[in-house]
């Protein structure tokens, strides 16, 4: 029981700090030094003036015109089908190898780790290429895919999805890996400890817990995917109805209607921002 002596000091305490804080954020404030307001507010231009010039030069009399294109739509319906699917592939595939990395010690941890980060750095026509020489028709994999189920992944929608996942499943893995680290793995123990198997503990213990990471690394995931340009033209082509995505679109129209070019990035661009809203209360409320 807490006596009442201790009640005064603690609230002296509390008084004493809290004008501390306030009084050395608002010196911190107040005392920006130059050499680092100037490039911070150079690095701000840099980021943002393209964006709003993108939202400037839009032809925005013609904009309705340009996105009724049956073209248009075909590409954005293909984006979205591939980016989703994309998407759920990796989290039937990337939740279970967040989970392995978090929650298991095995030897070359820290390999597999820097093997699943590696789509991250890599150019995307490199993992494009990368996927040709697995999956494609002579490659290591995809001839016996080929040979033995008559598969064949490079140049089909199915090859658009693939690359997508390629690229985007490392952001899903290290969303859901971080979560796993930052939960209190006690409650799987427990429920093991009660009779549950590994897998169970998994299902109905640490998954509602990752909930929140998971659905973060899906978003991100699914964005990458949606923006994929350089793994999908290498690896599936550029076929209208096919494999022409939204970004691919976007290259084909600027070489011969910029206009157009425009106004589907400027849809890319909405997609961006609503993505960066969904995602709000993981990053953009953070003080």
């Amino acid at each position: 029981m807490t006596s009442p002596t201790d009640k005064p000091g603690a609230a002296a305490e509390a008084l004493r700090g809290r004008p501390r804080r306030r009084r050395l954020g608002s010196g911190m404030r107040r005392g920006v030094p130059l050499p680092l307001l100037v490039p911070a507010l150079l690095g701000l231009a840099f980021l943002i003036v393209p964006l709003i010039a993108l939202i400037v030069r839009t032809p925005w009399h013609s904009l309705p015109e340009q996105l009724a294109s049956p073209e248009v739509w075909q590409a954005l319906q293909l984006s979205l089908l591939c980016a989703t699917a994309a998407t759920a592939v990796s989290l039937v595939l990337g939740v279970p190898l967040a989970w392995l990395l978090a929650r298991t010690d095995f030897p070359g941890r820290g390999l597999v780790r820097a093997l699943v980060t590696l789509p991250l750095v890599l150019p995307p026509v490199v993992g494009g290429v990368a996927l040709l020489m697995a999956l494609g028709r002579n490659g290591i994999v995809g001839k016996w895919l080929d040979a033995w189920f008559g598969i064949t992944l490079p140049f089909t929608t199915a090859g658009v999805v693939v690359a997508e996942a390629f690229v985007a499943m490392p952001f899903l893995v290290i969303s859901v890996e971080g979560t796993l680290r930052a939960a209190d793995p006690r409650y799987e123990e427990a429920a093991t400890t009660l009779g549950a198997s590994r897998f169970t503990a998994f299902r109905r213990v640490t998954l509602p817990l990752i909930a929140p990471g998971v659905a973060a690394g899906a978003v991100l995931a699914w964005a990458r995917a949606l923006g994929e340009f350089g793994a999908t033209i290498t690896f599936a082509g550029n076929f209208p109805g096919r494999t022409q995505t939204m970004p691919l679109a976007v290259y084909l129209a600027l070489q011969s209607d910029p206009e157009a070019a425009i106004a589907l990035s400027l849809v890319l661009l909405t997609v961006s921002i609503a993505v960066l809203a969904a995602l709000r209360d993981r990053w953009m409320t953070a003080s």
